[in-house]
């Protein structure tokens, strides 16, 4: 599985072409975790491409939202969202 770290800079096109690759290949699922309401936006962005983008190979995108809780150095914690994007 491969995970990717978007953030609200990501640019949604060559996300969206990474995901293609990966689902492309041998595997079937992708991880993007996201921070704040702008990575969730490019995340969510990048997802929509990537359907039209494997749509012709026969592919339909399934994605899954989940909570993640991760700690930072100094103790105290973060809150993502994870995409568990399959094909």
């Amino acid at each position: 599985m491969e995970m990717f770290k978007v953030s609200a800079k990501t640019d949604t096109k060559k996300l969206a072409r990474t995901i293609y690759h990966v689902l492309k290949g041998s595997k079937r699922e992708v991880t993007l975790r996201a921070i704040g309401a702008g990575a969730v936006n490019q995340a969510v962005k990048a997802m929509a491409v990537a359907r039209g983008l494997v749509a012709p190979l026969g592919y339909d995108l399934k994605m899954v939202p989940e909570w993640e809780t991760l700690a930072r150095e100094d103790g105290t914690e973060l809150t993502a969202i994870k995409f568990r994007v399959f094909r």
